[in-house]
């Protein structure tokens, strides 16, 4: 896609936005830019961070963010843990679900993408493995599949790696974002010299930017296509997950629908 933005839906705990809802979740969402298929790094000869071996693919989008931004601590909120105090959304984790919605302009196709979202954090790869890791790894590592030629080097694959991979495919002004104020906080005097807006990031190891950059990939488990082309022929397809019960391994099964 020439401009690979989408909205990105969450939810969030009506008690923490001030909604009059009735309900306990009220959606939020914003535009977001798709990062390739999680385990399949786009390439970028500007990116000079280690890549990983071509071991995975997946079926699973990626995108970016800032864990100070509210989509982050609604992820968690809305998972099966509620985790929704801060400390608690500083590493891997979460399960909440989502809906991210593409509109390719040039084939007048809508997808929509329905299922949870996933948070990779810098303590993805560490001495010891919080259970929010343990989640991240076992959700979203088991819809990572072996390509060919890729068996027997599953060991050369690191989850660290990844995640700074897509730290690197991020431009300087963008690594830059990481580091600026508190996202959503109210502009009070100048903020202090390490939290800046417009800074430039050359180092993957920047110990600010890093402490605040997070991977969200998104596990779909309902997808659909919508092609709107030519009207007299517009198709609506309809893509879900069914797991078998004998492997629990799932398979996309395609429904034709009227748009």
């Amino acid at each position: 896609m020439p401009s690979p933005e989408f909205v990105f839906a969450s939810l969030a705990p009506t008690s923490s936005t001030g909604s009059k809802a009735t309900t306990d979740y009220v959606p939020r969402l914003r535009y977001c830019i798709y990062r390739g298929m999680w385990s399949q790094l786009p390439e970028n000869k500007h990116n000079d961070a280690p890549k990983n071996p071509r071991v995975y693919d997946s079926d699973m989008p990626a995108f970016t963010t800032d864990v100070r931004m509210q989509k982050v601590k609604e992820l968690f909120a809305s998972s099966a843990g509620k985790a929704g105090k801060d400390e608690q959304v500083q590493g891997s984790g979460s399960g909440g679900p989502c809906e991210a919605a593409f509109w390719v302009k040039e084939k007048g196709t809508q997808w929509r993408i329905k299922g949870t979202a996933f948070v990779v954090a810098p303590d993805i790869e560490g001495p010891e493995e919080s259970s929010g890791v343990r989640t991240v790894k076992s959700e979203v590592g088991g819809r990572m599949r072996v390509v060919e030629g890729g068996e027997g080097k599953e060991g050369e694959w690191s989850w660290g790696k990844e995640l700074t991979g897509h730290f690197g495919n991020c431009s300087p002004g963008m690594r830059g974002s990481w580091k600026n104020p508190p996202p959503g906080t109210p502009v009070e005097g100048e903020p202090d010299q390490d939290h800046q807006l417009a800074q430039k990031v050359y180092d993957l190891e920047d110990l600010i930017a890093r402490s605040n950059f997070r991977v969200v990939v998104i596990k779909p488990d309902e997808v659909e296509q919508t092609d709107l082309s030519d009207p007299a022929t517009a198709r609506r397809w309809k893509y879900t997950l069914v797991y078998g019960a004998q492997d629990g391994k799932g398979e996309w099964k395609k429904e034709e629908l009227w748009p």
